[in-house]
C-alpha cells in the first residue's frame, strides 16, 4: 500500500505541475519543484505546497523500502510497514488527489 500511495503522490504532484506549464523532473520528489514553482500555482494552491512537498519527500524516503524491503537484513516490504502506516500513506495520497483534483478542474473551466 505505500509503494502504490508513493506512486499515486509523484504523478499526481507531477500532473500538477504540467497544469500550470512545467515540465517535472525525472526523479521522484518533486517537492523542491512545487516550491520553486510556487507562483505559478493559484493563491489557494500556493498555501498546501509546503504540505504536498512534505508528503512527496515522506514517502519518497519509503520508496526502495516499500518495494524491495530491506535488502540489507532481508525483511521483506510487509514485514516492515503496519496498518497504521499504510493508513497514513493513503491518507496523504487522498490528500494529494483531492488537492490536485481541484487544481484540475479549476483550470479546466478557464
Amino acid at each position: 500500500m505505500v509503494r502504490q500511495c508513493q506512486e499515486a503522490v509523484e504523478l499526481l504532484l507531477k500532473a500538477a505541475l504540467r497544469i500550470v506549464g512545467v515540465e517535472p523532473p525525472r526523479w521522484h520528489d518533486v517537492g523542491p519543484v512545487l516550491r520553486r514553482e510556487r507562483n505559478k500555482f493559484p493563491v489557494w494552491f500556493q498555501e498546501y505546497i509546503d504540505e504536498l512537498a512534505s508528503i512527496s519527500r515522506s514517502l519518497r524516503k519509503e520508496r526502495e523500502f516499500s518495494m524491495y524491503g530491506d535488502e540489507e537484513s532481508g525483511i521483506p516490504p510487509e514485514e516492515l510497514y503496519t496498518r497504521i502506516d499504510a493508513e497514513k500513506a493513503l491518507n496523504d495520497a487522498e490528500r494529494v488527489l483531492s488537492l490536485v483534483s481541484k487544481l484540475f478542474s479549476e483550470v479546466s473551466r478557464l
